[in-house]
């Protein structure tokens, strides 16, 4: 069952449903009723919601070919989380972060998608696309909705290294505008996470179309915008709360700056040398000096 794609777990669980114990058939009619719910559920949890014990809902993920609670949990949790709507994710909220203050349960959260992030990423995928990055006539960045904070943060950076870097977002033109002379020679990077915004998918498959690259920063190979990618790097993103955890694919893209950097290192001592000079002439920056 585990790498069975998760949209078969509902009809798994209703074809098995005759066969299951009295206990486990009342878990069974939970979860296909409040999936939402009993996806952020401990098994004792979700035991004490239906009225069975917590080695029954144990049994019960056994039963549908896990090997333990956690998988099944991450099963549910990978059905919804594109689909739940942003009055779910806050009914959802004390759930999420029950048993803590929001300040550690949503710190604690974070530290745990970096830490899948470090052991699900491909560091050949990223190397190919820092490749890819040098090797673009034009680099197009593109992250909608909640992405655009981060994508606004990789098009700063790379445009202080690069001189060939554009982001595309919501303004007087259109997307497609906007990429209007994309061609087989540029770069589209594109970044979402659940809820993923149709017009960066959108976008993404007319890049495909002009025969352009196309670099994803994505939750998984799953993912709408890794369908249409040369190269996508996994950035785990669970949701702490109603609002979208970045801060794993905030850190994928730290890493990109860095590395973009590091091979520009003498053009960027440059440029920030001058910049320097241009801050304290025009009092970009406080430059109060201590006593």
């Amino acid at each position: 069952m585990e790498e069975i794609n998760k949209l078969d777990l509902m009809r798994t669980i209703q074809v098995k449903f005759p066969r299951l114990s009295k206990g486990q058939k009342l878990i069974a009619e939970y979860i296909l009723k409040h999936y939402d719910k009993a996806a952020f559920m401990t098994a004792a949890k979700l035991g004490i919601s239906v009225g069975v014990s917590e080695s029954t809902v144990v049994r019960f993920a056994n039963e549908l070919g896990f090997s333990g609670y956690p998988k099944l949990q991450k099963s549910l949790q990978e059905l919804i989380k594109n689909k739940l709507t942003t009055v779910q994710r806050i009914e959802l909220s004390n759930d999420i972060v029950s048993h803590e203050s929001p300040l550690k349960g949503v710190l604690k959260a974070d530290m745990e998608n970096i830490r899948v992030t470090l052991e699900k990423i491909n560091h050949k995928t990223f190397d190919d696309v820092i490749n890819s990055i040098f090797k673009a006539k034009k680099i197009y960045i593109i992250g909608l909705r909640s992405s655009t904070a981060i994508a606004d943060f990789l098009g700063f950076y790379l445009n202080l290294i690069l001189d060939n870097v554009k982001v595309v977002g919501y303004g007087i033109s259109d997307i497609f505008e906007q990429m209007i002379n994309l061609t087989g020679n540029d770069l589209v990077i594109g970044i979402g996470f659940p809820r993923y915004a149709a017009r960066t998918i959108e976008a993404l498959a007319f890049a495909k179309s002009r025969n352009a690259e196309v670099a994803a920063i994505t939750d998984s190979l799953l993912s709408p915008l890794a369908s249409a990618a040369d190269y996508t790097l996994i950035a785990q993103s669970n949701m702490a709360s109603f609002v979208d955890s970045l801060v794993a694919p905030l850190s994928v893209i730290n890493a990109l700056i860095i590395a973009v950097g590091l091979k520009e290192k003498e053009k960027i001592s440059s440029t920030f040398a001058d910049l320097e000079n241009i801050w304290q002439e025009y009092q970009v920056y406080s430059f109060k000096e201590q006593n």
